[in-house]
């Protein structure tokens, strides 16, 4: 046997105790980056529907300023020029 090997109860059960407590705290350093990853992932998910609400505005100005109408859906016809 090895010098660190267990050799009475106490010391088995210290020894699965430190292991418990590395695997535990292994177990939240995981789940801590994990979340971290996870509410920067949904940060940039909400910034990238700000960033395609404002494109959508944008365009419907554009097509506002143009002159063009929207029609039944995806449809797109140039208004009636009014001269």
């Amino acid at each position: 046997m090895a010098e660190t090997d267990p050799k009475t109860v106490q010391d088995l059960t210290a020894v699965v105790q430190t292991l418990l407590q590395q695997m535990q705290d292994k177990f939240q350093t995981m789940s801590d980056q994990i979340i971290g990853r996870n509410i920067l992932f949904l940060n940039e998910l909400d910034d990238m529907s700000c960033r395609i609400d404002d494109l959508e505005k944008n365009i419907a100005d554009l097509m506002t300023q143009a002159g063009v109408e929207e029609l039944e859906g995806e449809n797109k016809a140039p208004a009636p020029n009014k001269s």
